[in-house]
């Protein structure tokens, strides 16, 4: 699947350039070998789930990453969040990220996943409210396109249950 999830890839950074980190001038570089790499599923570290329609189309895709570094093997990040607009409003977007949702709360150790939404996409916001994220903070000018700032919303969705206090 790395070359139709490459192409999806490289439309959804194409026409939404504000909503993801990632660019499409950098990723139309990156050979199909780095596409692989990123498919080739690791149980502990993450994934990127597809859903494909009746011909077998992919139409959409998210990603699941756990965080590398020994004191934050607690969280994993949401990226990548796309449904192509053709496919919109069919519940594909909420099963995605319930997907998402399941593999990490499988994953042990795993206790919260974290993501960024571009402030002005009240859809997609509104998906990851509904699933139970809350925002936790926003980065103004976190994306500079041309002479544009776009603020990003950070949202945290715990896993088992409501975050401890710190320190504990």
């Amino acid at each position: 699947d790395a070359a139709v999830y490459h192409a999806l890839r490289l439309r959804m950074l194409r026409e939404y350039p504000d909503a993801f980190t990632s660019s499409f001038e950098d990723d139309v570089l990156k050979p199909l070998s780095w596409v692989v790499a990123r498919l080739t599923p690791d149980a502990e570290d993450g994934a990127v789930l597809g859903a494909f329609d009746a011909t077998g189309a992919l139409v959409g895709s998210i990603g699941l990453a756990r965080e590398a570094r020994r004191k934050q093997r607690h969280k994993a990040l949401v990226f990548g969040m796309f449904v192509a607009p053709e496919h919109a409003q069919r519940g594909i977007g909420r099963a995605l990220l319930d997907a998402c949702i399941a593999r990490a709360r499988a994953t042990a150790g795993v206790e919260q996943l974290e993501l960024t939404v571009t402030a002005g996409n009240r859809r997609a916001r509104g998906l990851y409210e509904a699933a139970g994220f809350r925002v936790f903070g926003l980065e103004e000018r976190a994306l500079k396109i041309g002479d544009r700032y776009h603020p990003k919303a950070h949202m945290v969705l715990y896993l088992h249950g409501a975050a401890t206090g710190e320190g504990r």
